[in-house]
């Protein structure tokens, strides 16, 4: 009887130190990033590093030209870093310690582009509560599989799917975006780092967009799905796998649109339809649209990557008069956008001439930066609200 009185005791006795030291590991928690009025504080834990520096995408929120902050330790090996007001907008970051690059460990928002993990976090007042959950009526994003009986080997692929708002119990039909991503993405690119549901939930809820299914495809006709999401297991992804540009995704996209239009209530005609990419999404919408000219009234090229075709193959052939079939069957809207820093601004200088010659007509933005999600997601804000009017 004594012991186990003594067993229990110890037990409580245990529990109340676990707890406490529960309770003093939370109250010593290093809090990063710490966001107050626009300015953002950085920290990470680091007592014995000789180094530690802020890196990534946040650059371009610090207004400063160099590729790195150096942070500072303090008497506790805390090392952090205070910036100055910064723009509304969503960033990512990683931390250099002794020259080995990591994500904040006491942050677990991260975005994944291709085979790399960065931090991010939000600023907002401003185009940033776009990208944020806010208290609006939300989609709700689906993946699911198709079957692409035209690909080489038949396989079974993998879409990620925003349906809007009220969707399950509304009955209506919708007009559909078909949203592509850059080399090296997948299915999973735009729903995380492009913020598309968020995205779409704000803009309707502002009376900005109407309410669209969004279908995000993996434009990597070798992969069936996203890293660790199909029979390849946890591969690691690489920029361009095999067969990333040879013609099969711009040839089979039927496969994918009659899935939807099977699946989903869906308004199936070319006035409700959208296409839209981003970089090689970009390409693959140019060659989409021009080689079944009938399909879309909305194409939007974001920082498109229209250059010569690596491969040989029938959506390739026959550019210039497909282009001009596809300006004589109509459209509604023809969008370019390219950011004044990106790698392939002269190439969309080149394609809008080729545009010029033939009189197609088209809409072109033009912003700052380079070819980044910061651009990206802006384009996807400004074209949604042009579609389906």
């Amino acid at each position: 009887m004594k012991k186990c009185l003594f067993l229990s005791v110890f037990v409580l006795f245990s529990a109340i130190l676990t707890g406490q030291e529960l309770q003093n590991s939370r109250s010593t928690q290093v809090v990063s990033p710490e966001i107050q009025d626009g300015r953002v504080t950085f920290r990470i834990s680091a007592p014995n590093a000789q180094s530690v520096s802020l890196i990534g995408d946040v650059m371009r929120g610090l207004d400063i030209t160099a590729q790195s902050v150096d942070m500072v330790k303090d008497e506790n090996g805390i090392w952090s870093y205070t910036s100055a007001p910064m723009p509304s907008d969503l960033y990512t970051y990683s931390f250099m310690v002794d020259g080995v690059r990591t994500i904040d460990p006491n942050n677990v928002y991260v975005n994944r582009d291709v085979a790399t993990v960065t931090s991010m976090f939000i600023v907002g007042n401003g185009i940033g509560d776009l990208y944020t959950v806010n208290k609006v009526p939300h989609g709700t994003v689906i993946k699911t599989w198709y079957q692409s009986p035209n690909t080489v080997d038949a396989t079974v692929r993998r879409l990620t799917i925003y349906t809007p708002p009220g969707y399950e119990t509304s009955g209506q039909s919708y007009p559909v975006l078909y949203l592509l991503h850059g080399t090296g993405g997948d299915e999973e690119a735009w729903i995380t780092q492009g913020r598309t549901a968020q995205i779409l939930d704000n803009l309707i809820a502002q009376g900005r967009a109407a309410p669209m299914i969004v279908v995000m495809t993996n434009g990597n006709v070798n992969y069936e799905a996203a890293p660790g999401e199909s029979s390849l297991g946890l591969h690691i992804p690489i920029m361009r796998p095999p067969r990333y540009k040879d013609g099969t995704f711009e040839l089979t996209f039927p496969d994918i649109i009659r899935f939807v239009e099977h699946s989903f209530r869906v308004k199936a005609d070319k006035a409700n339809r959208a296409i839209a990419g981003l970089s090689m999404g970009g390409y693959h919408t140019m060659h989409i649209s021009r080689y079944h000219p009938n399909t879309f009234d909305y194409m939007g090229l974001f920082s498109a990557a229209i250059l010569p075709p690596e491969v040989q193959s029938p959506v390739y052939e026959n550019i210039v008069p497909t282009l001009q079939t596809q300006s004589r069957n109509g459209y509604k809207l023809y969008w370019i956008a390219m950011g004044t820093a990106d790698h392939l601004y002269q190439s969309g200088i080149d394609f809008r001439k080729q545009l010029d010659d033939i009189g197609m007509t088209y809409t072109y933005r033009e912003s700052e930066g380079g070819h980044t999600w910061t651009n990206w997601r802006l384009y996807l804000t400004e074209f949604v609200p042009l579609l389906f009017k």
